[in-house]
């Protein structure tokens, strides 16, 4: 039997007009969608008079619900993995079902489209021949902190945050990096309510502030690129442990050694023994 295929299906992150054809004919299709909250993606669904059948699949069932699906998958099935809003598998759920599929010799297609990261990065001005993905920053404190030191370099950092921390986010920056240093806010991309200002870090606590709304909803933050680092002028090893924190080995070796110039191999060795 010829397995079926996992297709990546990228859907919009507010405006429901941003999904593509390719995206709604993929969803129209496929024999089961699988998805990060089921009533989430029905209003998508209905709203392309689609009507597939759902399985969840979120941070607290995703090992469960994965073997169920690539079980389906062996079977010809052909499964559309979504999250609630923009591309899979980026600070969202999907990773794991992703890497089963490959592990299992599932065919795994991506349909591109909406990305909270690169609309948020196109609107900033900032320049991006390469930027850092850091996603969603540690929720305590003291943790958020450390993982901030190991943003500094000459690319443009992307930031998530969630409307209860975004205030707490927004005060440490300023006091990592300075209130000169500018930080691109993009509160509800897409939707009826989006707010996109570029400004100082100094300023920022106070335009958060100035308005009660703008408390709510979802943020992407893009920080302005700092000055290029000269090898050895960084502590390697804190930059590897803070980057431990949201990277797999190895992707967390291959980036503190960009960042510090330190050879990835002895940055390696010192992940496998901690």
């Amino acid at each position: 039997m010829t397995p079926g295929v996992l297709f990546v299906v990228a859907t919009p992150i507010g405006n429901l007009a941003d999904a593509s054809p390719r995206c709604v004919d993929t969803l129209r299709n496929a024999h089961l969608v699988a998805c990060e909250d089921t009533r989430t993606t029905r209003v998508l669904l209905t709203r392309h008079g689609i009507a597939a059948r759902v399985v969840a699949l979120h941070d607290h069932n995703e090992r469960r619900a994965a073997a169920g699906l690539i079980a389906a998958l062996r079977e010809g099935k052909n499964v559309a993995l979504v999250s609630d809003a923009g591309t899979p598998a980026l600070s969202d759920p999907g990773a794991f079902l992703v890497a089963e599929a490959h592990r299992a010799g599932i065919r795994v297609s991506p349909v591109p489209g909406p990305s909270a990261a690169a609309a948020a990065v196109s609107a900033s001005g900032f320049p991006a021949e390469q930027f850092f993905f850091r996603g969603f920053l540690p929720a305590k404190g003291g943790a958020r902190r450390k993982a901030l030191e190991a943003l500094e370099g000459p690319w443009p950092v992307v930031l998530y945050e969630a409307p209860h921390r975004i205030a707490g986010t927004l005060e440490d920056l300023k006091a990592r990096f300075g209130d000169a240093r500018e930080i691109l806010i993009a509160r509800e991309l897409t939707k009826k309510f989006e707010e996109v200002v570029r400004l100082p870090l100094g300023e920022a606590p106070a335009w958060l502030a100035a308005r009660a709304e703008r408390g709510k909803g979802e943020f992407v933050l893009v920080l302005q690129p700092g000055a290029a680092q000269t090898a050895g002028s960084l502590d390697p090893d804190a930059v590897l442990e803070a980057l431990l924190e949201a990277l797999a080995p190895s992707e967390a070796a291959r980036l503190a050694a960009k960042i510090t110039g330190t050879p990835k191999n002895r940055l390696y060795r010192k992940t496998l023994k901690s």
